[in-house]
């Protein structure tokens, strides 16, 4: 089954509050994506919130493969993923996160942005991360430990039966793949039953070229969500 989850406000601001839950029984196969990129806009005060629960079920796959998320200049964001899964199950995940669209000639000088994952299996911890980014994000995403001033950045995270064997096909994938971008950068890693690759690209679409054929290989060659097209 394919789940698209629908924003009906056409974004969020600060104190918007999202909350997302997921739940695939033993046995089944489920794919959860979003009808367009999810803005977060200029936040007068608060923060907003999405939050996203995710409980996969024994010999089950889950595959969260939401579209960018556009963060604009002054947006406040706080999101949150947290997974549970069973001893057989399988989980991939794609985030992506533009800072503004460089197209329409926009850029994030500050903001704050807050990323929390939290993966687990039969109970016990398996991955955890914290992104954050506070006040003058374009300064801190100049440094070459960051982002080298890249502004269209991603993470893809599988854990299941098949990463021993995706991760040669993935970098094959990355190292073959330009998207018309000369200067993205990435890499892809397999350790301890998860693979893990970041991706950052100059502009968002660079990003989305690359990342469409990635995807697809970690999905064992089905492809992107129908709504993913370029």
């Amino acid at each position: 089954m394919e789940a698209i989850l629908i924003n009906t406000s056409g974004g969020l601001t600060g104190g918007d509050v999202i909350e997302w839950s997921v739940a695939a029984a033993d046995s089944t196969r489920l794919s959860v994506t979003t009808q367009a990129n999810e803005k977060i806009y200029k936040a007068a005060s608060d923060t907003a919130s999405v939050s996203t629960d995710i409980t996969v079920g024994d010999n089950a796959s889950v595959h969260w493969l939401p579209q960018e998320t556009i963060l604009f200049d002054q947006a406040s964001l706080t999101r949150r993923l947290d997974v549970d899964l069973a001893e057989s199950a399988e989980f991939l995940a794609v985030e992506a996160v533009l800072l503004g669209r460089k197209a329409m000639g926009e850029a994030v000088d500050r903001g704050f942005f807050r990323d929390r994952w939290r993966v687990r299996r039969n109970g016990r911890l398996i991955h955890a991360e914290e992104m954050r980014f506070a006040g003058e994000i374009e300064r801190m995403a100049e440094a070459a430990a960051v982002l080298s001033g890249q502004v269209a950045f991603a993470t893809l995270f599988y854990t299941g039966p098949l990463g021993d064997s995706l991760l040669p096909r993935l970098r094959d994938c990355l190292a073959g793949t330009t998207g018309g971008a000369s200067s993205w950068t990435g890499g892809a890693s397999h350790w301890n039953g998860k693979l893990i690759a970041r991706i950052a690209a100059p502009t968002g679409f660079d990003l989305r070229k690359i990342l469409t054929p990635a995807i697809s290989v970690l999905r064992n060659g089905a492809p992107v969500p129908k709504v993913w097209n370029i």
